[in-house]
């Protein structure tokens, strides 16, 4: 797994990657994969996204996430360690979908 200021990216042993940019993340969720396994998905506006398994983090992402507008670090961890309730959403862009351009016809 990679954490950049422009992104995370994680690279499964098949060859696959999930890549996203922090600036389309719209939405931040906690699941368990397991008893002892939290994941962390970060979703783009098209449902897209990267699943981060909390064992593969450290301290960048978590700093990092901090970064998103209004973004509680207290309600990961404590989502975190609820998670095998199923899945939580922990933040959703503040932000309104970007909207299509008014066109005018002539």
């Amino acid at each position: 797994m990679y954490v950049t200021e422009e992104g995370v990216a994680r690279h499964y042993s098949d060859g696959s990657v999930e890549a996203l940019a922090w600036e389309d993340v719209v939405e931040v969720r906690v699941a368990s994969e397991s008893e002892s396994e939290v994941l962390y998905i970060l979703l783009d506006r098209d449902g897209e996204g990267c699943v981060v398994p909390r064992s593969a983090t450290d301290a960048s992402f978590l700093a990092r996430l901090r970064y998103l507008p209004d973004f509680d670090l207290d309600r990961l961890l404590i989502a975190s360690e609820a998670a095998r309730d199923g899945v939580v959403i922990v933040w959703r862009s503040p932000e309104p979908p970007s909207s299509l351009p008014d066109l005018e016809y002539d």
